[in-house]
């Protein structure tokens, strides 16, 4: 793996000496732009939008535009000047409790590994976290920007994640239409709950897979290999998308798919869950007479 940062992690007057490596990889398919006519690549240029010129790489200058088409100017000095003295330190300000985090902070995992001679300190860490079942919340600097990380312990490796600051997370009151108070029928809360239960199992992340990105992979494999291949539409979950016209029919016959019915008399029944009990009831009877005559 790639190195894409080197420091060390400091706590106290500690310091871990690590290497840094991307512990995701982005497997999305690109498409470039292709000129249909010869087949080739078109190329992107770095064109000015006052003057048409292409401009070169030596003439480039970062820019905040702060009103419209107006601008702010950096040289790399200058940024530079402005980055933190700390930008090869990972700084623990806190230990914390995993579950006191919510999930909408993480960001992108990295794997951090012992650097030169720093493995005895690097042990000494992840035994720390493991047994108090504390995370680090730190602060470190990658690729000139400032980020708050969470660091914890997979296996016996110490994982970075990379946490959005507070202010870069949106108040739930932007988002529209929702509800001031929830209220749920009881019934149907009860139906809810089972399913979910039914449908509850253990993380098992090998079954989950990217569909479209494998059907496409496939088409590009054949294309490759000269074959025709006939583009179909994928085949639909079953969903409309409409609305729900009766949610309590919806939920028994969810709960029908799992091959869970409720026994509570109380609960409605679907069309097929009444077939299935009426069908069952004269074999009760055959089966009592039976008994009957035995005696």
């Amino acid at each position: 793996m790639h190195t894409v940062w080197k420091g060390a992690i400091s706590f106290g007057l500690v310091h871990v000496p690590v290497k840094m490596f991307t512990a995701t990889e982005d497997k999305d398919i690109r498409f470039r732009t292709i000129h249909k006519e010869c087949g080739m690549p078109i190329s992107q240029q770095r064109v000015c939008s006052h003057c048409g010129k292409e401009v070169a790489s030596d003439e480039l200058a970062k820019g905040f535009e702060y009103e419209k088409d107006k601008f702010v100017l950096f040289s790399e000095e200058e940024l530079d000047e402005l980055r933190p003295e700390s930008a090869r330190t990972i700084s623990i300000l806190d230990f914390v409790d995993l579950t006191d985090i919510d999930p909408i902070y993480f960001e992108k995992a990295y794997y951090l590994s012992p650097d030169m001679a720093g493995s005895g300190a690097y042990g000494l860490l992840i035994e720390a976290i493991r047994q108090t079942g504390k995370i680090g919340i730190a602060k470190i600097s990658i690729r000139s920007k400032s980020r708050l990380a969470a660091i914890r312990v997979v296996a016996n490796c110490l994982c970075l994640e990379t946490m959005h600051f507070p202010d870069e997370i949106r108040s739930i009151s932007l988002v529209p239409n929702l509800p001031e108070q929830v209220t749920v029928n009881e019934k149907e809360l009860e139906i809810a709950k089972l399913l979910v239960e039914q449908l509850s199992a253990p993380f098992t992340p090998d079954k989950y897979t990217d569909d479209y990105r494998l059907s496409l992979q496939n088409a590009i494999e054949a294309k490759i290999a000269g074959e025709g291949v006939d583009i179909v539409a994928a085949p639909s979950s079953g969903e409309t998308g409409g609305n729900v016209i009766d949610l309590m029919a919806a939920l028994q016959a969810s709960l029908d798919a799992v091959g869970k019915i409720p026994t509570d008399p109380g609960t409605p029944k679907t069309k097929a869950t009444g077939e299935k009990r009426k069908a069952a009831a004269p074999k009760e009877k055959k089966s009592k007479k039976a008994k009957e005559t035995a005696s």
